[in-house]
């Protein structure tokens, strides 16, 4: 890489050095070449490196009274301020062990004196380049990092807002239903993280868990978009026949995402768990809900959530059937069906932040 000389002449070499003859002969041979700065001692370095502006590259003398040059070394690499700035070592030793120490240290390379000027000004400019390498690879994975993360948020954004005007294809044809995709994404969060520590559920709701619950659960009627006007908007109580239309939107809307599932070349996680909430929140824990009869355990975590959720807001909201409750009433109904419609274990986390249900169903009520 040939860097420009312009470029080589903005760099800063701090020289150190407790004999006047090496420091001039050193800064003489450097200055028309670089930014020079000395130093007679260990101890006034790290005074200059304690300064805002830091030199590219430090030429080092091993023997030096008070501070010698590996303890210099060694506070320059353990400090983060100066750590990546490269350390050669001039020395007139010559021994294995103690050009070892230094390379332990954490110098870069020794320069045995006294000092060949070619040699020196080849070893100084091969270590500015690759300074000069080293800090254009970091700022370039900063700002790719930096990029990715940003590209991320846009996506995990698109993601967000798609989901929600699909899941919105169901629920705007309900125009009673209002804020309840919103509502119920909150509930289910809410009702996740009061079981994130119940020993039953223990590791089941971590944080990257309950955060594809809250973006999935938007999704648990998306089947209803299969089902006609005249059974989705009924004023009064369906028919049999009716009923049994009505609930095919659970296996519609597991056949809606299984479909895009299939189209990814791994699986994904979040999409697994939006399509457990569409096909099973309607199973009741004793076995006597839809589609499967599933019962207990056998129904999906997420599903069970759902079914409090669901359940919940479907009660305090208003509908063409019927009034709506008040959030006491609808808690009490819950509790009367811990055991029967409901996992008993999320019931009893649900009657402890019941508060919470309540004001979400506040802060997103239907206009």
């Amino acid at each position: 890489m040939n860097e420009p000389q312009d470029d080589m002449r903005r760099r800063t070499l701090l020289i150190v050095d407790d004999t006047p003859e090496n420091l001039t002969l050193l800064y003489g041979l450097l200055k028309g070449h670089y930014r020079t700065r000395i130093a007679n001692s260990g101890e006034r370095a790290l005074q200059i490196l304690a300064e805002e502006v830091l030199p590219d590259l430090i030429l080092l003398d091993v023997m030096m009274p008070g501070i010698g040059g590996f303890e210099v070394c060694r506070r320059i690499k353990s400090d983060p301020h100066t750590e990546k700035i490269p350390v050669i070592f001039l020395t007139a030793m010559g021994e294995h062990e103690n050009e070892q120490e230094g390379f332990d240290a954490g110098a870069v390379d020794y320069i045995v004196k006294p000092v060949s000027p070619p040699i020196l000004k080849a070893r100084v400019r091969t270590h500015l380049r690759l300074k000069a390498a080293a800090e254009f690879l970091e700022d370039k994975a900063a700002f790719l990092q930096a990029e990715v993360e940003r590209r991320t948020r846009e996506v995990q954004a698109i993601q967000d807002a798609t989901i929600l005007a699909l899941a919105s294809l169901a629920e705007t044809r309900d125009h009673e239903t209002g804020n309840h995709l919103r509502r119920t994404q909150n509930y289910v969060r809410l009702l996740a993280r009061a079981l994130q520590d119940h020993p039953k559920f223990k590791g089941v709701f971590d944080d990257e868990t309950i955060q594809m619950l809250y973006k999935s659960a938007p999704l648990h009627d998306i089947g209803k978009v299969g089902i006609p006007d005249h059974i989705l908007l009924k004023p009064g109580p369906l028919t049999p026949e009716e009923f049994e239309i009505m609930k095919t939107h659970t296996t519609l809307g597991r056949d809606t995402i299984l479909a895009a599932e299939r189209k990814l070349d791994e699986p994904s996680d979040f999409l697994r768990i939006a399509r457990e909430i569409a096909y099973s929140h309607q199973e009741k824990w004793d076995g006597s809900g839809y589609p499967q009869g599933l019962a207990g355990d056998t129904i999906p975590v997420s599903a069970r959530l759902m079914a409090i959720a669901d359940v919940y807001d479907a009660l305090i909201s208003r509908r063409v059937y019927k009034p709506p409750m008040t959030h006491r009433e609808a808690v009490n109904l819950i509790r009367e069906n811990s055991g029967r419609h409901f996992d008993p274990d999320m019931v009893d986390a649900f009657l402890r932040i019941e508060g919470g249900f309540a004001d979400i169903a506040a802060r997103y009520a239907d206009s």
